[in-house]
């Protein structure tokens, strides 16, 4: 049944409006509607993970010939057991867009080949070890929670530069399951229960401030409430192992997470992107949602500051964000400096050195993907590259 309790602060659409310069409808539409509507063929999707997008390609190839009324970035957020993974994928089926799941470790830790590359932690110094949300459900004081953690905004970063990259090279929407401009909620929380240092703290928030700017903000941000006492109840009734036993979910740690998502994310973010907000203590109806998303007036205000981020006038407009988005590493780069003053993310020369090389010895990781024919790869002499960008895969997070 789904909950009549929900607060819009999209700005309602009364028609279609239209972009003048590029001729885009700006109100998002089911596959439904679109589905009974006479839409004009757009090109096919540009590969970007195999192949890059120059600024010379713009001449042959354009951005906003792809775009249409769903060509929007759409996040799904919310507490622990809210029911937000479920729900973002049928609003991505009902809204024919890519569903992103949440950004997990698993998406780093598990390579292109299916290797797990945890399991050389036994031959592996501690300092080094894999350390992910199982872990730090278990341990949350652990030495390495504050490596976990910036791991984790890290792939979420990548993840979100990820959407972008699809949304510009092929003009299909995203919805994303939780994303990086949230992230720091989670951080806010561990420093709350001591489980990040101080210096981890602001280091986090050095790498933050740092890469976060390079990105668009996304169009639509749907929050689903649930309060403390029934999430920890849903937590228990969902009974995965590293969860129900874990010192980490407590009132005090999701009642700091809900204060600092309501308090600072939607009330900053806002300003920004669209947002709906539902009572999701019982789990609500898709359709209904559907409709307040159509309602929504996507068209760029210059009198507001929402949306502000996709303002984008001209063509050259669409193909300089598109070729910003095709290649992640200049974007990740400052997030990779060694942080020598904050001592548990730091790993000694000794420890590192036997590190790169087991894993250099990993299956999968010997050579470039497409080149190790000991887990049949074949062709290699033909071939001149390796993938175009390091796209992290569609992985849901293990439950055990």
């Amino acid at each position: 049944m789904a909950s009549l309790v929900r607060i819009s602060f999209g700005r309602l659409a009364g028609q279609k409006a239209v972009c003048n310069n590029v001729g885009l409808v700006r109100s998002i539409t089911s596959k439904t509607t679109r589905a009974v509507e006479n839409r004009p063929p757009k090109p096919a999707p540009y590969n970007y993970n195999e192949k890059s997008y120059t600024l010379l390609n713009y001449f042959f190839d354009k951005t906003s010939a792809r775009f249409d009324d769903n060509s929007q970035i759409l996040v799904v957020e919310g507490p622990l057991a809210s029911g937000k993974s479920k729900f973002a994928k049928q609003l991505a089926d009902e809204l024919d867009m890519l569903y992103l799941p949440e950004a997990n470790l698993d998406m780093m830790y598990i390579n292109e080949y299916g290797y797990d590359l945890r399991k050389l932690d036994a031959v592996l110094p501690e300092t080094t070890w894999s350390f992910d949300v199982n872990d730090f459900m278990r341990n949350p004081k652990h030495r390495l929670t504050a490596r976990f953690q910036i791991q984790q905004y890290l792939i979420r970063l990548s993840q979100y530069i990820d959407a972008l990259a699809h949304l510009f090279s092929t003009g299909q929407g995203v919805v994303l399951d939780r994303c990086v401009y949230s992230d720091f909620v989670f951080a806010e929380a561990m420093y709350s229960q001591g489980y990040l240092s101080k210096k981890a703290y602001k280091k986090y928030y050095e790498f933050r401030d740092n890469t976060i700017i390079e990105l668009l903000r996304p169009h639509l941000i749907i929050y689903l409430d649930v309060p403390v006492p029934r999430v920890i109840e849903n937590v228990k009734k969902r009974a995965i192992s590293y969860e129900k036993d874990s010192p980490v979910i407590n009132p005090q740690y999701l009642s700091v997470m809900e204060k600092h998502y309501k308090q600072n994310y939607l009330k900053e973010m806002s300003k920004h992107s669209e947002l709906l907000i539902y009572d999701w203590s019982e789990e609500g109806d898709v359709d209904i949602v559907v409709e307040d998303i159509e309602r929504i007036d996507f068209t760029y205000d210059s009198q507001e500051t929402q949306l502000k981020d996709w303002d984008f006038k001209l063509e050259e407009d669409y193909a300089c964000m598109r070729n910003k988005y095709a290649d992640k590493k200049q974007l990740i780069m400052n997030i990779t400096i060694p942080a020598w003053e904050v001592p548990e993310l730091c790993v000694p020369a000794e420890d590192a050195d036997i590190f790169f090389k087991t894993i250099a010895e990993a299956p999968g990781e010997k050579y470039l993907k497409g080149y190790n024919t000991e887990l049949g790869d074949n062709g290699i002499l033909f071939k001149t590259g390796g993938p175009h960008r390091d796209t992290l895969p569609l992985r849901e997070r293990r439950q055990y």
